[in-house]
């Protein structure tokens, strides 16, 4: 019993790794470019040699056939660090819906973080619930498997801290970043602190939706709880949860990118054309 459950864990895992890495693939399109050369990763050019060049550096062949030293010069990518803001919060986890908006914001988070290490870009993680999740932008691959497999699990009790969390986030960024937020947005305080943010860093939303946030026709009167509180009240079916208009347009005057993914909705296409048209993670190249 234990092998089988072991086993159908192991699966489960390559499940989900298969589908992030298809999300990461759809992220990666094209080739970036970097003006700034130096020691990197792709070669440029040859150039003549110059007092203080290393040895190592001499383009032999092109030497050879001039007869002069030639040294090689490399593209060096000089990449933005992303920062993934991640909803661990009660509100992400329940739904009407098999698949929770946590879990859709686990995948594409993943996919994201994929396809940035494919672009050699450092990404790290921030969760914005009261778990104190916190992993500094890296390049190690290990490292972002590790977390995208810890965050799997989840709890029911998390109140969100993302207004909270992003100010925190300003406060400490030193340098320009790209900060992508993946939650349901009901912390009231997030669109203003996403405003101071996005006058220094690049800044993208994308809004986890359950089915039941865009309101349940002939419902009727229901008595809810609120998931993060545990607070008892009562509404209709027909009132949405959040004020969808206010929100899309602070965000739009903030300059904060913005998508919404429902999660009972096809939304990788959608998150395709999202990245390419706003050209998301090419902004990570300076």
């Amino acid at each position: 019993m234990e092998g089988n459950l072991e086993t159908l864990e192991v699966m489960d895992s390559r499940r989900f790794y298969v589908t992030v890495r298809r999300l990461a693939d759809s992220f990666s399109y094209g080739v970036d470019r970097s003006p700034y050369l130096g020691a990197g990763i792709e070669f440029m050019q040859s150039r003549p040699y110059q007092a203080g060049d290393s040895v190592r550096a001499i383009d032999w062949r092109v030497t050879a056939r001039t007869g002069r030293v030639f040294v090689k010069e490399y593209e060096a990518p000089k990449r933005l660090p992303c920062y993934l803001l991640l909803d661990t919060s009660a509100s992400m986890t329940v739904g009407v819906t098999r698949t929770t908006k946590y879990a859709v914001a686990l995948q594409i988070a993943g996919g994201i973080a994929l396809a940035c290490l494919d672009r050699a870009t450092p990404v790290g993680v921030l969760g914005v619930g009261e778990r104190d999740v916190r992993i500094d932008p890296s390049l190690a691959r290990d490292q972002v498997l590790q977390w995208l497999h810890r965050l799997r699990s989840f709890h029911y009790h998390e109140t969100t801290a993302l207004g909270r969390r992003v100010a925190e986030l300003g406060t400490r960024l030193a340098n320009r970043a790209l900060v992508i937020v993946l939650s349901d947005l009901h912390d009231e305080t997030a669109p203003a602190a996403l405003r101071l943010l996005a006058q220094q860093h690049d800044c993208v939303a994308l809004q986890m939706r359950d089915p039941a946030e865009r309101g349940l026709p002939g419902a009727g009167l229901l008595l809810a709880r609120e998931a993060e509180t545990g607070h008892a009240f009562v509404t209709h079916g027909r009132r949405t949860w959040l004020d969808q208009g206010r929100l899309d347009t602070d965000l739009k005057h903030s300059r904060v990118d913005h998508l919404i993914v429902d999660t009972d909705r096809p939304h990788a296409h959608r998150l395709r054309s999202f990245f390419r048209a706003r050209d998301v993670l090419g902004r990570g190249v300076r």
